[in-house]
């Protein structure tokens, strides 16, 4: 894998870049939405590509539980199996296993667990998990770690982060080097300074082709997100991608650009979408309100997706409350349109060098709301 800076923004740690996979380019900062079992709900990869998606997440938890990883390779890997031509990153399960699984126990071999869905016995660690992604060939292939639970306290962050770190250099020793594929590491450490040093401090030193940051959006709350990459990200190379985990909504995002972040991932759009929740610049609409049964304008006039090309709030509210599919998918559409325009947004701003007056202006849009007359 291939990672250049190609601008800076002079008064913070936020970067513009690119990364060269074995399935092709894409820019950063960058939101890869999320197909937790081979598949974006509610979209096909042909409407990923329209609403501008160049990665997206699958999940090591749910395809080695079906249909099974090894069943995947010998149809030809992931991108083959769901018809996707870009880049694709898998987790590494550790979060699945601790917030899904029955009877979990873990261990310095591992985590084993009984199924979410049919309660079956099973063992992955750090090898078991470099062979699942490897078998699901994707080209962003993540460390197995243990997600440590908030709040805790710093004994038990400590143990659970430097537990991480050994099954981090042995995800390093078992993963399999192909020409352009990648490891990235985990800095854990739960909210602690000190602890979340320590850790970039190990995996730097035991190398890896890009660094994540985990352990967040998990309840902390967004000034403590904030403090946390703070005192994270002057650890991290300068020169590989980083990557915060599960965050989020458009406004922590923002933030975490100005704070040196360049890739993200979270279900927020599409689950919002499903629900009828709507991002818009002003405002999250919930779509299902009476408000909305007889109003003729767009989503938001500024999208370009076909949601809001074509159709009225009126008749996505119709949709919703017919329990049509429709709605989810046209509300899906939208949401990653907004959500990868906000993202193209944030890297032209690095670019003009006028990021913290995007930041202000996404800021003031938000606090204003949906005002307009209905």
């Amino acid at each position: 894998m291939e990672f250049k800076v190609t601008h800076s923004a002079g008064d913070c740690r936020a970067r513009a870049g690119v990364i060269k996979t074995p399935h092709g380019s894409f820019e950063t900062p960058v939101f890869m939405p999320v197909g937790t079992q081979g598949s974006v709900k509610a979209l096909s990869p042909e409407d990923l590509t329209d609403a501008g998606a160049a990665i997206i997440l699958a999940n090591t938890y749910h395809l080695y539980l079906r249909p099974g990883a090894h069943l995947i390779r010998r149809l030809g890997g992931l991108h083959r199996f769901m018809n996707w031509k870009g880049a694709i990153l898998t987790d590494s399960g550790g979060f699945q296993v601790y917030s899904l699984a029955r009877l979990r126990e873990i261990s310095e071999r591992g985590v084993v667990f009984r199924s979410h869905i049919d309660g079956s016995k099973h063992l992955i660690g750090p090898e078991e998990a470099m062979d699942i992604q490897e078998a699901l060939g994707a080209d962003i292939v993540m460390a197995f770690d243990e997600c440590t639970p908030y709040p805790a306290t710093e004994e038990v962050a400590a143990a659970s982060m430097q537990l991480s770190m050994r099954w981090a250099e042995r995800c390093r020793t078992a993963f399999v080097e192909r020409p352009g594929y990648a490891l990235f590491g985990i800095v854990q450490g739960g909210m602690y300074a000190g602890l979340r040093a320590e850790s970039a401090a190990r995996l730097r030193e035991i190398g890896f082709d890009g660094y994540a940051i985990g352990g967040l959006a998990v309840g902390e709350g967004q000034e403590l997100t904030f403090s946390t990459l703070d005192v994270t990200v002057p650890h991290l190379p300068n020169d590989q991608p980083r990557y915060l985990m599960g965050v989020g909504r458009p406004g922590d995002i923002v933030g975490a650009v100005q704070r040196g972040v360049d890739m993200f991932d979270c279900v927020m759009p599409t689950r919002s979408g499903r629900t009828g929740q709507l991002f818009t610049p002003r405002a999250t609409l919930n779509i299902r309100n009476a408000r909305h049964a007889d109003d003729p304008r767009a989503v938001d006039e500024t999208c370009r997706c076909p949601l809001c090309r074509n159709y009225s709030r009126g008749y996505l509210h119709h949709l919703f409350r017919a329990k049509e599919i429709l709605g989810s998918m046209l509300a899906t559409w939208h949401n990653l349109t907004h959500y990868q325009d906000l993202m193209a947004g944030l890297r032209q701003a690095i670019m003009d060098g006028r990021l913290d007056d995007f930041a202000a202006a996404h800021a003031r849009a938000a606090e204003l709301g949906d005002i307009e007359p209905v």
